[in-house]
C-alpha cells in the first residue's frame, strides 16, 4: 500500500489553486494537471508500506495545534510546476514531528529535505512557470492526514485513512 502524511486543503484554498491552474492552461501550458480533489501538501512520503495501522498511529501521535498557511510564489523542479506554501515555523515543525514519529516506529519515509509546495502540474510542456496573476489564499490547518495513493482508471486516487 502506497502511503503519505499530508495536509488536506479546504475548498476555498483548492478553488484558489484551481484559478492558478486555469491561468496556466490559458497561458498554453499543457501537462498532467493535478485534480482538485488531489491537491495537498505532503509532509512525509512513506511509499509502499503494508501496515497502515502503524503508520496512522504514528501520524496521530503528533501533538497538534491549528496553524495558518497561505499561498506563496510558484515554482518548478524536476518536471513539476507547484504553488509555494508559507506556514511559517509551524509548518516545518509539523513535518519534522511527523517524520520523527514515523522514524521512531521504524516506518521508512523519503528523507529528502522538506520543501512545502502543492504540485499543480506534472510533465509540463514548458521549462518554467508562466507569469500569471497572483492569487491570495489562506486557511487554518486543523489536522494531519494519512493518505493512501492508488492508481485508478482516470489517474491517481487519494483516500484518507
Amino acid at each position: 500500500m502506497r502511503l503519505f502524511a499530508a495536509i488536506r486543503l479546504d475548498p476555498a484554498f483548492v478553488s484558489a489553486l484551481k484559478m492558478i491552474q486555469d491561468g496556466m492552461k490559458n497561458a498554453g501550458i499543457r501537462g498532467n494537471y493535478t485534480k482538485p480533489e488531489n491537491l495537498h501538501i505532503t509532509l512525509a512520503f512513506i511509499g509502499e508500506y503494508n501496515d497502515p495501522k502503524k503508520a496512522l498511529e504514528a501520524v496521530k501521535s503528533v501533538k497538534f495545534e491549528p496553524f495558518e498557511i497561505k499561498l506563496s510564489r510558484p515554482g518548478s523542479f524536476s518536471g513539476i510546476f507547484w504553488a509555494g506554501v508559507d506556514g511559517g515555523e509551524e509548518l516545518y515543525k509539523r513535518a519534522e514531528e511527523v517524520r520523527a514519529a514515523l522514524g521512531m516506529r521504524g516506518i521508512p519515509y523519503d528523507r529528502k529535505k522538506f520543501s512545502p509546495h502543492i504540485t499543480l502540474i506534472r510533465r509540463p510542456n514548458a521549462d518554467r512557470t508562466p507569469r500569471i496573476n497572483p492569487v491570495d489564499a489562506s486557511m487554518t490547518v486543523t489536522k494531519i492526514s494519512l493518505m493512501r495513493s492508488e492508481r485508478g482508471a482516470d489517474g491517481m486516487i487519494y483516500t484518507e485513512l
